[in-house]
């Protein structure tokens, strides 16, 4: 069965905007009729996601694929790449500059949520060109 799809793509350091393509995700989700409990954890996983690729990269893509037993998400950045993926990893490791960090944001949880609400999640990690970041809900 084909999968309803979504693409989005994000700027880097567009904090106006940001926020927005899972916003609509979880619009979609609703609308869909997806249970709350997963529309809940969805959009935790892909609101993190995509304020990653605000903060920490040169720009990126969201992709959404929703089946009907299962969410994927997609996100997908040019950025530098995570240097230690294994500290990336720990809650309140942060990397996020100063200024991102007086705004409330680049707490160090991102990743650690992502993996959270997941039931699955895959980092593709390449140094100095970006990381792609596959994470999948069952239901």
């Amino acid at each position: 069965m084909k999968p309803y799809t979504m693409d989005f793509d994000v700027k880097a350091r567009d904090f106006s905007s940001a926020g927005e393509s899972s916003s609509k995700f979880r619009k979609t989700l609703l609308m869909l009729s997806i249970p709350s409990d997963i529309v809940r954890r969805a959009s935790i996983a892909a609101y993190e996601a995509e304020m990653n690729i605000v903060i920490h990269s040169y720009g990126g893509k969201m992709h959404f694929e929703i089946y009907s037993d299962k969410i994927v998400i997609i996100a997908e950045d040019t950025g530098p790449g995570i240097k230690d993926l294994e500290l990336a990893m720990k809650e309140g490791y942060s990397t996020a500059p100063k200024e991102v960090i007086e705004m409330g944001f680049g707490a160090g949880m991102g990743l650690p949520n992502m993996k959270r609400n997941a039931d699955t999640m895959e980092i593709v990690n390449h140094d100095e060109s970006g990381t792609k970041i596959v994470m999948t809900i069952n239901f």
